[in-house]
């Protein structure tokens, strides 16, 4: 008897080190958005429409939001950084980076605005090993997802993942850090690489009704190309390609597929309904606030009897983006305004320009494309590497400057 007593007790106490188990609960399918005719279905029975904010920058670095013109990728501003202050400091900033810009208070504060939708903007290399904000390997791209999932649970709001930069570049400009080309629609690998990504994001968040839905890739080719109606006949095909792959995992879940050349183009959509979980999203930057500036988008959400939301839209001024937020409320069309965050203004949050920052924009501009060149334009280490940490510092939520007329442009609040 002594002896059994005794091995309960080092069961327990071996069962008290052990880390404890979250216990997951199964959710039915019906705990998660659908899809019915042209709108979006909450569990509750209710049509959601998406008021929102893009967070962007945090995941994807984009140049014109730190200031700069010529430096505007992720990987042209990485290596900026690493010719004016050194890779480790580099990587000690993109680190911090990463903690500071997008926290809880940012999630708490886009919640008391009345909005109900963000859009994660995410870089494909956050789910590698390949070289990404100042990891080599180990990224942490699900680390930081979980972080915004747990902080939209606690506040209510929906969350959509966008892959803003694809493997290989589906765009061939700045936006998706890419070499000048949509090497995605050519490259068997990178194609490849894209579904094997999205399979393990869905087998992960495939039981999290938090997430209302995949956005498979952002602004797919670009207008630039002189072959650009064969990379658009390539389009469709790599969106089944991905689908057949989350639905291999995952069929609980949305997915969004955006148009040719700048998510604005929707002709080359032939098989327009190739999964019951699917929608279509669009981006409209400038033209008239009125109708007759999404008529195409319209149309084709009505010949396809599917749901259509304006991923990106923004960059403008208040009564324009009013007027333009009404005609999208008038139509049906929901809404995630670009960027929740940068530098200065035309966004819900403005970030403050430090100290020496125009040294750092300076240097962002200078020629340097030789060794000499990069010696020459060169500020003082110490003085930029304070300049990139107070920048930091300006971006936690608690420093910046809410842009109140820009926010209640959107239909929603500010708290003051």
């Amino acid at each position: 008897m002594n002896k059994i007593l005794n091995l309960l007790v080092l069961a327990s106490l071996f069962g008290a080190c052990q880390p404890k188990q979250t216990v997951h609960v199964m959710p039915n399918p019906d705990d998660f958005v659908r899809v019915e005719g042209p709108n979006l279905i909450t569990p509750e029975g209710e049509k959601l429409f998406i008021k929102g904010t893009n967070l962007g920058n945090w995941l994807n670095p984009e140049g014109y939001m730190f200031g700069f013109q010529k430096t505007n990728s992720g990987r042209f501003i990485n290596e900026m950084f690493c010719q004016l202050v050194g890779p480790d400091f580099t990587a000690e900033f993109w680190k911090a980076f990463k903690d500071n810009y997008v926290t809880r208070k940012d999630i708490e504060f886009i919640a008391s605005t009345g909005a109900n939708t963000i859009r994660l903007p995410f870089h494909y290399k956050l789910f590698t090993d390949e070289d990404y904000m100042g990891l080599t390997a180990q990224q942490d791209g699900f680390a930081r997802v979980d972080s915004v999932v747990n902080w939209c649970r606690d506040n209510h709001l929906y969350l959509i993942l966008d892959m803003h930069d694809a493997p290989g570049g589906q765009t061939g400009d700045n936006i998706d850090d890419s070499y000048g080309y949509p090497w995605l629609l050519e490259s068997e690998a990178s194609q490849q690489l894209m579904c094997n990504i999205w399979r393990k994001i869905a087998d992960y968040y495939k039981n999290e009704p938090v997430i209302l839905g995949y956005d498979l890739m952002n602004e797919p080719i670009a207008p630039y190309f002189d072959n650009m109606e064969d990379l658009n006949a390539k389009l469709e095909p790599l969106y089944k390609r991905v689908v057949k792959a989350i639905r291999e995992v995952d069929n609980n879940h949305i997915v969004m597929i955006g148009g040719a050349q700048w998510n604005g183009n929707f002709q080359p959509f032939k098989d327009s309904k190739f999964d019951d979980r699917m929608m279509y999203t669009c981006h409209r930057y400038g033209g008239p606030p009125t109708k007759d500036a999404i008529m195409n988008f319209i149309h084709f959400r009505d010949s396809v009897n599917l749901p259509m939301y304006m991923g990106e839209i923004g960059h403008n001024t208040d009564e324009w983006q009013a007027a333009f937020c009404q005609t999208m409320q008038e139509n049906n069309i929901g809404y995630t305004f670009w960027p929740y965050k940068k530098k200065d203004n035309s966004c819900f949050m403005g970030i403050k320009e430090p100290e020496n920052w125009d040294k750092v924009i300076a240097f962002s501009e200078a020629p340097r494309a030789t060794y000499k060149e990069i010696r020459d334009a060169r500020p003082d280490q110490q003085l930029m590497r304070k300049a990139m940490m107070d920048f930091i510092e300006n971006s936690k939520c608690e420093n910046n400057v809410p842009q109140v007329g820009y926010i209640e442009s959107l239909g929603l609040k500010v708290n003051q």
